[in-house]
C-alpha cells in the first residue's frame, strides 16, 4: 500500500480529522484575542481602522489610556474590591458550610435547599430592591452607600454565597468526621478543630471558590454599572464599558488595551492557585 493510499484510508479517517477539529478550535479561540492584541497596539485606534495586522505598532493606545483617563484608578478599585470580596466570601461560605456538613440542626435541610433555591432567580430581579435599600444606606452612612467600594463588597458577599456554600460543603463531607471527633477527644474547640484541622485539608477547594469568586467579581458590570456612577469609583469593567459606550469608534483601540491589562491579575492569580487547583481536581477523583 502507497503512503498516499494508507494517510486517505488509514491514518486521517481515524486519527487525522481530529488533528483538524483541534486546529479549527484553537484558530476560533485564538481569533478574538490576537483581534484585540492587534487593536490595542495599533496607533490609529478607531473600530474602522482595526485589522488583524495593522500597518503600524506602538504603544500609543496603553499611554493614552494610562494618562488621559482615570484607568489606573478603577484598576486599583477592581483589584481592592475583588480581593477583599473574594476572601470574605470564601471566609463565610467555609463557615456556613462547615456548619451544614458537620451539624445536625432543625431548618438544616430546608437552609441548604432555600441557598439552592435563591441562585436559580436572576440577578437582576433584586436590583430595584438592592438600590432602594441603598439609597436609603447612602442618606444614613455614605460611606457605605453609592458610589463606595465598601458598599458594593457587602453585596457582593452575598452574591454567591449559595454556590460557595454548596461546593464546600460537598468537600467538607469528603473529610472523614472521625478527625473532628479525635480532635474533640484531644480537647479541640469546634473553632480550632475547624481552622487547624479542616481548612487546611479543604485548602484545594478554597483555592477553587476564591478564584471563581475573584473572576466573576473583576467581570461584574451590571450592580457595579447601578451603584459606582462617579469616574473615580468606578471598577474596570464600568469604566471601560464608559469609553466605548459613546464614542465606540474613536475609543476602540483604549478599550482594547484596557481589556488587555485587566486580563493580567486574573492570570497571574490562576497560575499562582494552579498548584492547589489541580490538587482539588485530583483529591476528589480518588476520594470515595
Amino acid at each position: 500500500m502507497s503512503p498516499f493510499r494508507r494517510f486517505t484510508t488509514l491514518w486521517f479517517p481515524e486519527v487525522g480529522w481530529r488533528y483538524l477539529v483541534a486546529i479549527a478550535a484553537v484558530i476560533v479561540s485564538l481569533f478574538p484575542v490576537v483581534f484585540v492584541v492587534s487593536a490595542a497596539l495599533n496607533p490609529q485606534g478607531t473600530l474602522s481602522s482595526a485589522k488583524l495586522i495593522p500597518d503600524e505598532i506602538s504603544a500609543t493606545n496603553f499611554q493614552r489610556l494610562l494618562t488621559e483617563t482615570d484607568f489606573p484608578r478603577w484598576f486599583a478599585n477592581s483589584i481592592l474590591i475583588a480581593t477583599f470580596s473574594s476572601f470574605g466570601a470564601v471566609f463565610v461560605s467555609a463557615l456556613a458550610a462547615y456548619a451544614f456538613s458537620r451539624f445536625r440542626f432543625r431548618g438544616r435541610r430546608p437552609g441548604l435547599m432555600f441557598l439552592l433555591l435563591v441562585q436559580m432567580f436572576p440577578q437582576f430581579l433584586a436590583v430595584v430592591t438592592i438600590y432602594l435599600i441603598f439609597a436609603r444606606v447612602t442618606e444614613l452612612y455614605p460611606p457605605l452607600g453609592f458610589n463606595s467600594g465598601w458598599g458594593l463588597m457587602l453585596l457582593y458577599l452575598g452574591g454567591a454565597l449559595g454556590v460557595n456554600t454548596w461546593l464546600m460543603k460537598g468537600f467538607f463531607d469528603t473529610v472523614p468526621s472521625s478527625l473532628d471527633e479525635a480532635a474533640t477527644i484531644d480537647g479541640a474547640s469546634h473553632a480550632q478543630t475547624f481552622f487547624r484541622i479542616l481548612l487546611p485539608l479543604v485548602a484545594p477547594v478554597l483555592a477553587v471558590v476564591g478564584l471563581l469568586s475573584f473572576i466573576t467579581i473583576m467581570n461584574e458590570f451590571l450592580l457595579a454599572n447601578i451603584f459606582l456612577t462617579q469616574s473615580p469609583s468606578k471598577t474596570l469593567a464600568v469604566g471601560l464599558y464608559g469609553l466605548v459606550a459613546s464614542q465606540r469608534d474613536n475609543n476602540f483601540g483604549l478599550f482594547c488595551a484596557g481589556t488587555l491589562l485587566t486580563a493580567i491579575p486574573t492570570v497571574a492569580i490562576f497560575y499562582g492557585l494552579q498548584r492547589f487547583i489541580v490538587g482539588g481536581l485530583t483529591a476528589g477523583a480518588v476520594k470515595g
